[in-house]
Parts: C-alpha cells; sequence; structure tokens
C-alpha cells in the first residue's frame, strides 16, 4: 500500500446504508455527512481504462485485465474492490448493448497500443487500415464498413462519418429514427438484474438507458448501424437545427416518443431502486459559448426534454441527470425549467462558468454534478499539490447548502498521471474530515 492513502474499509451494513443516503441528501440539496463522490457511474464521471489499471495498482489490489466498459471511449470498469479503496458512494447501470451495437458481454483479452491488456467484449472487432490505424466495426461484423477509428498509438475511438448524398425531396425523419426502438425483453431483464445488483451494494443507483438520449449529436453518427441513413454528418445536423427545424421537430417527436415508452417499461421492472436517471443528449456548449441561444434551445429541445423529465417526475422518484459539456451558463435556467435535476460536467474552465457565481445563482434549482477537478488542465498537466488546491476550493464553493457531487470535470483521460487522480480523492477526503 500506498504510504498516507486510507484503504480502510467500513463494515458492509454501514457503508450500505452510508453511500446511498448521502448521495440523496445532496439529491434534495441537504447536508450530507460527507461530500459524495462518483467515479466511474456514468459515461461522463469515468476514467480511461489505463487509468483504472493504474490505481488498482497503486493501492495494491489484485493485478488483473480491467474490463471496458465503453469502447468508444475506451472506459475502464470501476468494480466493487476498487470503489472501495476509493471511497465511491455511486454504482452504474449501463445498457445491455455497446454503442457499436454489440453485447457488453463475453470478454475477452486485448492488447491496447502501450502493451496493456484489458478485457473487451468478444464482438470487439477491428481491422487495421494502411496507416496503421485501428478501425471498429458496428455490430462486430468485419465485414460492414467501419464506424470508428482509433488513430495508431491512440487510446479512444473516433466515430466516422458515413453520410449518403442528402436527397431534399426524400429526407424522412424516420431514417433517423432507425436506431430509436422498443426495449426487448432480453434489455429489460438486463436492466432488471443490473439494478437489482446495484441496489444491493448500498450505492446510490445511477442508470444510463442508452436510447434515452434525446437529440444526442454525439449518436447522429450511429456507429452500431451497418448503413445508417437520414442526417449523419455531425455538422450537416447543426446546419439543420437552423434551415431543416421541421424535420428535426419530427425527429425529436419520435425520440422523445420512443424514450417514455421504454422509460414506462424499465419502471415497471425496476420502480424507485434508482435514484438518478442519465438522460445525456446533445452538448450545448463549447468552450467560449453556447451552440445556440436560449431562444432556439426553448423552441427546439425544450419541449422534448419536458416530455421526458414531466414523465420520470410524475411516475418515479427518479432525478434527472443532464449532461453538457462547456459554457453553457446561459441556458442553465432553461435546463432547470425543462425539469432536469442535474447539471455534469460543471466545465469550470469556459466562459462565465465562474464556481462561485454558478453556486449562487442556480444553486437552489440544480444540484451539481462534477466541476471537482479540471480533467483538460489540471489533472493532466499540473501537480498534487496543483490538484488538491483546487479540489478543497470546489469542494468549499459547491458543497455549501448540500446539492452537490463530486466528480471530475467529464471522464478522466488516458495518461492523466495516478498521483494526481490520488491527490482529488484524498483532497475531498482531507475536506471531509475537516468539516
Amino acid at each position: 500500500m500506498k504510504p498516507g492513502i486510507n484503504t480502510t474499509r467500513e463494515p458492509p451494513a454501514v457503508a450500505a446504508s452510508a453511500s446511498r443516503e448521502r448521495v440523496v441528501a445532496a439529491l434534495v440539496h441537504r447536508h450530507p455527512d460527507r461530500i459524495p463522490i462518483d467515479f466511474g457511474a456514468t459515461f461522463v464521471t469515468g476514467m480511461h481504462v489505463t487509468c483504472v489499471a493504474a490505481l488498482r495498482e497503486y493501492y495494491g489490489l489484485e493485478r488483473r485485465a480491467v474490463r471496458v466498459i465503453d469502447p468508444g471511449q475506451m472506459l475502464g470498469e470501476i468494480d466493487d474492490e476498487l470503489k472501495a479503496a476509493m471511497g465511491i458512494d455511486t454504482h452504474g447501470v449501463f445498457p445491455r448493448v455497446t454503442r457499436f451495437g454489440f453485447p457488453a458481454d463475453q470478454w475477452k483479452i486485448w492488447r491496447m497500443w502501450d502493451s496493456l491488456e484489458v478485457l473487451v467484449p468478444r464482438r470487439f472487432n477491428t481491422t487495421t487500415d494502411e496507416n496503421g490505424d485501428l478501425l471498429m466495426h458496428p455490430q462486430g461484423d468485419l465485414l460492414a464498413p467501419p464506424s470508428a477509428r482509433m488513430p495508431r498509438d491512440g487510446y479512444f475511438f473516433d466515430n466516422i462519418i458515413r453520410q449518403d448524398p442528402i436527397d431534399e425531396q426524400r429526407l424522412d425523419p424516420a431514417d433517423n429514427l432507425e436506431e430509436f426502438t422498443p426495449l426487448s425483453d432480453q434489455d429489460l431483464d438486463h436492466f432488471e438484474k443490473q439494478v437489482e445488483r446495484a441496489a444491493d451494494t448500498g450505492r446510490a443507483v445511477i442508470a444510463t438507458f442508452g436510447r434515452m438520449s434525446l437529440g444526442d449529436v454525439n449518436a447522429v453518427p450511429a456507429p452500431g448501424l451497418k448503413h445508417p441513413k437520414g442526417i449523419r454528418d455531425i455538422a450537416e445536423w447543426y446546419v439543420s437545427t437552423k434551415i431543416r427545424r421541421d424535420y428535426i421537430h419530427r425527429v425529436f417527436d419520435g425520440e422523445s416518443e420512443m424514450a417514455v415508452a421504454n422509460l414506462a417499461r424499465i419502471a415497471a421492472r425496476v420502480h424507485d431502486r434508482i435514484d438518478v436517471a442519465v438522460i445525456c443528449g446533445t452538448d450545448f456548449g463549447t468552450q467560449r459559448s453556447t451552440f445556440c441561444s436560449a431562444t432556439t434551445f426553448n423552441e427546439l429541445w425544450a419541449p422534448y426534454y419536458r416530455r421526458i423529465n414531466d414523465w420520470i417526475h410524475r411516475h418515479t422518484r427518479w432525478k434527472t441527470f443532464k449532461h453538457s459539456c462547456g459554457a453553457v451558463e446561459p441556458l442553465l435556467t432553461a435546463l432547470a425549467d425543462c425539469g432536469f435535476d442535474i447539471i455534469n460536467p460543471v466545465q469550470c474552465s469556459a466562459a462565465g462558468m465562474d464556481p462561485e457565481r454558478l453556486k449562487r445563482q442556480y444553486g437552489e434549482r440544480l444540484v451539481f454534478w462534477g466541476g471537482g477537478a479540471e480533467t483538460q488542465t489540471v489533472l493532466a498537466f499540473g501537480t498534487p499539490h496543483d490538484v488538491r488546491e483546487q479540489v478543497l476550493r470546489r469542494c468549499d464553493i459547491f458543497s455549501r447548502s448540500g446539492g452537490f457531487v463530486f466528480a471530475s470535470v467529464h471522464n478522466i483521460q488516458a495518461k492523466t498521471p495516478v498521483e494526481n487522480t490520488v491527490a482529488a480523492i484524498e483532497a475531498v477526503q482531507e475536506f471531509n474530515g475537516a468539516r
């Protein structure tokens, strides 16, 4: 064990009651016994698989291959053993099928560029192009055109745009709804089993439902479809929000209608054993501004987000989690008005995202899930001292009057120094101990 690291585990019964209770307290803007911590419960609060492997070694845990739970971002599974060492209070539930259209099951060994061996699903199949880049194929079918690329010596996959020429006269919104289908009984059985297991851990249950992601521009390329139809180029999709608005409305209407139908079927199985439902969807911010005005958001996105949130809040006790990177301060009131309870990742380095102002102006309406440490700057390139100072400051600001779950600003990326990640965890523990 490394000196100075507290790996003492509470008895299971104590940990079981405390973790979920402190997250639930934060979600209703009460002061929990300590700031709850999330790493790995969502695909936007996770860690690259290489970072998870490094943490296991740092904490002296058994050396074994780590599962890749999101093959696109190459995020690693933080298992119960590592969660206990890190003091994590959350447990994630994820879809049965990955974004590339193959199930996350029947794990096999796969070697990264840096020779680290990890576990990937059986149908995680790649080929290599003339540049030495790895190509991922939808549904694991090597005969299908590739849908994502990992550059040689890279650490994650970028979507490949596959866009047929657009015929304005033949555009059909149904083509962009091809992947929004009723959940199968197999999917429902998966969610029920995973939620039951998550609830038994005593941690807060955070569920990502996959095909619930309204207007998810990141999914426009449809990496799990062999031959996607409709508008699949991201740039063309953004252009369409201006010049083909009726088309976008019809797509969003179909998406949200299917989302509500699927949510109803899930809720009938899992009831109130879920604490947070992740509704990811479009990122609305760049480093310097929003992608659209509040007026455009309220006209184009808000009615459909409201439909989903209203259903969830009428029929369940789940809190809803909205992810959007960037300078989204001008849209926070609109997001809260749509019924979102939680905002993530709280990118404080972006324009207008000053922590003090965010907490003061929106802290009564929104839970801040993230913002604890900047992955683009301090975590990646700073010193452990820099990380500690930033984390302590962010905890002081965001924890006032509750409504804060500590997480880094988006996923911790490959090559982030393990000492910096540990410094962030220890700083939260230090802050909690000083309260």
